[in-house]
C-alpha cells in the first residue's frame, strides 16, 4: 500500500489527477481519529493530508477563523478559549468510543463528518457554522467555495454539500468557520429518577420555555451506566442571567420530581460525557448506533429495541438523538433498529462495530431509490471515477 503525503495543494492536485488517470482509489486521512466511521475502505493507496495544518487567519472581532483542514481541534480550541470564544456546535471527541485515542481529531474531519454535540438543539450542526473552504475534487481539480462572511450568497452553497460527505466528494485543504463568544457561566438543572416518558416531558417543556436551554439529555442508567436515571438541562450565558433562568426552570419543573442545580464544573463534566458518548464507550464489543428521530418517538424506539435485543441507551437533543449500544445480536441490532426507525422517518447510523459487521449491514440509513439516484449524480459531478474514499458511505460510491 502506497502512502502519499502532499505538502501543498499543487502536489495534492497532481496526486489525485494521477489516481484518476490510473483509476486507483485513495483513502483520505488526516489525524485518523475517525477512520473507523463508515464502511471500511478497501483501496490500494492512502492520501495523508496531515501537512495541511495550522491556523492561517483568525479575527476574533469578526467571529471568523480559517485553518488548514488537518489542524487539530485541540489547537483551535486553545486559541479560541484564549480569546473567550468557541466552536458553538460543540464538536464531539469520539476517540474513546472508536478506540482511536492515539489519533488527533481535526477540524476538516469534524466538518466532513458534520459532527455536533449537545448544543446542536440551540446552535445547529457543524454545517451551519461552515463558511468556506479550499479543496481538490475527485476529478483532480482545485476549487474553493464560500468565504469569510456569514451572509455569502455567491453561487451554490457547496459547504452544505461537503459537510457530512465523509471525504467522498473532495479533499478539504482549508476550512473557514464561524465562531461565537464563550458563555460566561454554565449551570445544569438535574432531575433524578425519571422514567423515559417523564424525562421526555421535562426536556420538551424546558426546550419550549423562554429559558434558552442549550442542552437536554436523559441518562436512564446515570452517567456511568450503572446508576439511577439522570436528566440534564443546561443553561449558558452571563452569570446573573444563568442564575435567574436556572432558578425559574427549577421552580417550573418542581413537580417532575427531585430537582438539583449543578455548578459550572460539575455541569461541564457531565456534558462532556454526553457529548463524547462516554456512558456507552465501554465495553467495546458492543455495536453502537446513533439514531435520529422526532423526540416524541425516542422513548418508544429505545424500549422497543430493548425488548428484542440486549441494549443500553441514552437520549440527547431533547430526545431527538438516541444512542444505542447493542450486545450479542448477530447483525448488531440492525434489523430491529431500522424497522423501528422507519415509521418515524428518522435515520440510524452504525457508529462502532467490527469491520466485518460494517461491511455486512448498511452503516448509513439506506436511501430510497430517488435519493440514491441523486446521490450518485452528485458523486458523478465531483468524483466520476470514484477515487476518493470509495465505499465509505455506500458501496461503489
Amino acid at each position: 500500500m502506497t502512502r502519499f503525503r502532499p505538502s501543498d495543494q499543487r502536489a495534492l492536485t497532481e496526486i489525485v489527477q494521477a489516481a484518476v488517470a490510473e483509476e486507483e482509489p485513495l483513502e483520505v486521512i488526516a489525524g485518523g481519529s475517525k477512520r473507523g466511521l463508515g464502511r471500511p475502505i478497501q483501496v490500494p493507496h492512502i492520501l495523508d493530508v496531515s501537512a495541511f495544518s495550522g491556523i492561517s487567519a483568525y479575527e476574533p472581532e469578526e467571529l471568523v477563523l480559517t485553518a488548514g483542514a488537518a489542524t487539530p481541534l485541540a489547537e483551535i480550541e486553545r486559541v479560541l478559549a484564549a480569546a473567550g470564544q468557541m466552536l458553538a456546535f460543540e464538536p464531539p471527541d469520539w476517540r474513546e468510543l472508536l478506540g482511536s485515542e492515539a489519533a488527533a481529531s481535526t477540524l476538516g474531519g469534524t466538518i466532513a463528518a458534520n459532527l455536533a454535540g449537545p448544543r446542536r438543539v440551540r446552535q445547529g450542526a457543524a454545517r451551519d457554522h461552515f463558511l468556506g473552504f479550499h479543496g481538490v475534487s475527485g476529478r483532480g481539480e482545485a476549487f474553493k467555495a464560500g468565504g469569510r462572511v456569514v451572509k455569502n450568497v455567491t453561487g451554490y452553497d457547496l459547504c452544505k454539500l461537503l459537510a457530512g460527505s465523509h471525504g467522498t466528494l473532495a479533499v478539504l485543504t482549508e476550512v473557514t468557520v464561524k465562531v461565537l463568544p464563550r458563555a460566561e457561566a454554565a449551570r445544569s438543572v438535574a432531575l433524578h429518577r425519571l422514567d423515559d416518558a417523564a424525562a421526555l416531558r421535562a426536556m420538551t417543556a424546558a426546550l419550549g420555555s423562554p429559558h434558552e436551554v442549550s442542552g437536554a439529555a436523559h441518562l436512564p442508567k446515570g452517567e456511568n451506566g450503572a446508576g439511577a436515571p439522570l436528566t440534564l438541562l443546561r443553561l449558558e450565558g452571563p452569570e446573573p442571567s444563568v442564575k435567574a433562568r436556572a432558578a425559574a426552570l427549577r421552580q417550573e419543573l418542581a413537580g417532575a420530581g427531585a430537582v438539583e442545580e449543578l455548578g459550572d464544573g460539575e455541569s461541564a463534566r457531565l456534558w462532556t460525557a454526553v457529548r463524547d458518548v462516554s456512558p456507552l464507550a465501554a465495553p467495546r464489543d458492543r455495536a453502537v448506533w446513533r439514531v435520529s428521530v422526532p423526540p416524541s418517538a425516542g422513548p418508544a424506539l429505545a424500549t422497543g429495541v430493548a425488548r428484542a435485543v440486549d441494549v443500553d441507551y441514552f437520549f440527547d437533543w431533547g430526545g431527538g438523538l438516541v444512542w444505542l449500544a447493542v450486545k450479542g445480536a448477530e447483525d448488531g441490532g440492525a434489523a430491529e433498529i431500522r424497522a423501528r426507525v422507519a415509521p418515524s422517518g428518522g435515520h440510524a447510523t452504525l457508529i462502532r462495530a467490527p469491520d466485518a459487521l460494517r461491511l455486512a449491514v448498511p452503516v448509513f440509513q439506506p436511501l430510497p431509490s430517488s435519493l440514491a439516484m441523486l446521490t450518485a449524480r452528485v458523486k458523478d459531478g465531483f468524483d466520476p471515477k470514484r477515487i476518493l474514499n470509495r465505499g465509505r458511505m455506500y458501496p461503489e460510491l
